[in-house]
């Protein structure tokens, strides 16, 4: 509506659909109004809408007009997980906490956004949640996050114990079928409702196969740099293929942030890296295993109009980031190993156009698309987490069959640990993994063969060879999902535990002897902090349960948390600011990281206080740092500042 000549029926209609959303106002459509007022008025939705539906705008607007006091997001992934606290930060960081990380305190009203892997350890502190909103819940579903899945349900059953009104969001689901935990929730299915067309060219058909063909047309669609392009390649395989296809045909560009960018990644990670010589040619990549900052400056690159022209992607671009472009070319119709269904296919292609900037986007298939479906979510109680479960609680939930199994489990696990000790770490959800098999093998194995575990404590040794035998042990118990062999996955552990004492670039270096590159490195670091963490975490609580109690290495665990760097600088990462500029901040004596008194939110209140003008006359930052700094300051800003 063009509202300074507009008749006054127009102007009636913009002013009924606006609303406060924090900080200022906006309009919303029609459907936005709906599931708003919806909520306003108390009651649980399931939404499922497209991907340019503007679901942000309704969080917001619900706070900025109910004020409650505690709100919990879930998001699906830690780069999601800045991007939402950003916007969140700048609206409502004069009236809420904003927590992130587990080491914040609670203030009178908060708002908790993070992974559900997160939740477990606030769940003793949240009292009562005035609304809970998980977004993407079709990831709650085997089909689409096997992984991950069991976490979820656990903290949406965890959580909506303690919640008012819930809010559940998910995109392309067309039914969703009966289950437990949304069977009270209003379900509005608003697929039909798109703020912006798609306009298919089904490129396979002319390339027909062919490589070589397929190769050309990628490069005459981004050729002529006339448009921001997403190219979806689906897995690390063809994102290499991409970038070779780039390299080989593509000329360098002139633009100052693509050649700081590119002079940084290489003096800071390796010289001869791909992603420096793509970077030149103004083409990104985003996964989900590389430094977190690093996808969140590639995102804002692309964002600005003398950034990146393109950013190559596996599926992390359709959970990770709330970006978009005028093109979406799909490259591969994979996902990882499996073929690309349709459900998300059409997340992905639901990236192009954006409203009010590409009413129109422009969706380039390079191979066939998944055969068309009527996508229905079916969410079921994942077997490994019944353990964790309460028969008094959750017993109208559960079948005959699996309130006997929580039974067995909890009368097994007393006998090992003693009924009080359980009903400790049941009460204070002190154990991480969600699968109660795998406690019970542990338990078992440190109850009957107590004399195999006598060198846990070596895990607090300052001498990193003498971890090797205990960390070889824990991984043969969870024998999955590492990213890599066992012997990478302990070399790479012995390598980061000097993370903040040698510079990134040496520490690679170091780790070539032992045949992991940089993408490996990435995998593995992440997979440490998380998983490895998280199972020395379980181990070293039933070890002083059943083996010793004098023995505890929390430490080491702490260490591998955040990568054996201080937790402030781990946690900053998360906020879009990198180790080594943390590391030149340090050496200037601004900040002192080490401190072991300094928390996240101390830390950001000591570059609140200091200001980015102070910390951006350091002379051993580089330019490219700086724009990074600003970037980072911008998170951290209130909106009545910035």
């Amino acid at each position: 509506m063009q509202l300074d000549n507009g008749s006054w029926d127009q102007k009636y209609v913009h002013a009924a659909f606006e609303v406060d959303v924090g900080k200022g106002r906006a309009t919303l459509h029609r459907e936005q109004s709906l599931v708003l007022g919806k909520l306003l008025s108390g009651s649980n939705l399931a939404v499922s809408a497209p991907t340019s539906f503007g679901k942000s705008f309704i969080i917001d607007a619900f706070i900025a007009l109910n004020e409650p006091d505690t709100v919990v997001i879930i998001v699906p992934t830690i780069a999601l997980m800045d991007e939402t606290r950003r916007r969140i930060f700048k609206k409502f960081s004069r009236e809420y906490t904003i927590i992130t990380a587990p080491d914040t305190t609670l203030g009178k009203r908060n708002i908790f956004i993070f992974p559900q892997e997160r939740v477990f350890g606030y769940l003793s502190k949240i009292k009562s949640i005035d609304l809970l909103v998980v977004d993407e819940f079709y990831k709650a579903s085997k089909v689409h996050d096997k992984e991950r899945s069991p976490s979820l349900i656990k903290a949406i059953i965890k959580l909506s114990k303690k919640a008012k009104q819930r809010y559940y969001l998910a995109p392309n689901i067309k039914k969703l079928a009966s289950n437990v935990f949304t069977d009270d929730m209003e379900f509005l299915e608003l697929l039909d409702f798109n703020t912006v067309f798609l306009e298919k060219h089904e490129l396979y058909r002319e390339i027909d196969g062919d490589a070589g063909r397929k190769a050309e047309k990628l490069l005459e669609i981004i050729g002529s740099r006339t448009a921001k392009s997403l190219i979806y390649a689906g897995t690390y395989a063809d994102i290499d293929r991409v970038a070779n296809v780039v390299n080989d045909n593509m000329d360098t560009v002139d633009r100052p942030l693509t050649n700081h960018f590119s002079r940084w990644l290489r003096e800071n990670y390796v010289k001869n890296w791909r992603l420096a010589d793509l970077i030149e040619r103004a083409t990104g990549v985003h996964n989900g295993s590389m430094h977190r900052c690093l996808s969140q400056i590639q995102v804002k690159l692309f964002e600005h109009e003398r950034g990146l022209d393109n950013i190559v992607s596996t599926s992390s671009i359709i959970e990770g980031v709330n970006t978009s472009a005028q093109n979406v070319i799909i490259w591969r119709s994979k996902l990882g190993s499996s073929k690309l269904k349709d459900f998300s296919y059409k997340n992905i292609i639901g990236r192009g156009g954006r409203m009010f900037k590409h009413f129109v986007g422009s969706i380039y298939l390079l191979e066939p698309p998944p055969k068309d479906e009527e996508a229905q979510l079916e969410i079921e109680f994942p077997e490994q987490i019944l353990g964790d479960l309460d028969v008094d609680q959750d017993g109208d939930r559960l079948t005959a069959d699996q309130l006997e199994q929580i039974v067995e489990y909890r009368q097994t696990m007393s006998d090992l640990i003693g009924e009080a000790e359980f009903a400790r770490l049941r009460r204070d959800n002190v154990l991480h993994d969600s699968d109660s098999n795998f406690l019970l093998q542990l338990a078992t194995d440190m109850r009957f063969n107590t004399g195999d575990w006598s060198g846990f404590g070596y895990l607090n040794s300052s001498n990193p060879s003498q971890w090797e035998r205990m960390l070889y042990k824990l991984l043969r118990f969870k024998s999955t999902g590492w990213e890599g062999s066992f012997s990478n996955v302990v070399a790479a552990t012995k390598a980061i535990s000097r993370n903040w004492e040698l510079d990134l670039s040496r520490l690679l270096a170091g780790l070539k002897n032992d045949g992991i590159g940089l993408d490996d490195f990435f995998k593995l670091e992440r997979t440490i902090t998380f998983k490895l963490s998280a199972l020395v975490s379980d181990a070293n609580e039933l070890h002083k349960i059943i083996v010793n109690p004098d023995v505890d290495v929390s430490r080491f665990v702490a260490g591998l948390g955040h990568a054996f760097l201080p937790g402030p600088v781990y946690s900053l990462e998360e906020y879009g600011l990198p180790r080594m500029i943390s590391k030149k901040i340090h050496r200037s004596r601004l900040i002192d990281f080490t401190n072991p008194d300094l928390s996240l939110h101390g830390a950001i209140d000591l570059f609140q206080s200091i200001g980015y003008q102070t910390i951006s006359e350091i002379d051993t930052l580089s330019r490219f740092d700086k724009y990074v700094l600003r970037f980072f300051y911008d998170g951290i800003t209130p909106l009545d500042q910035a």
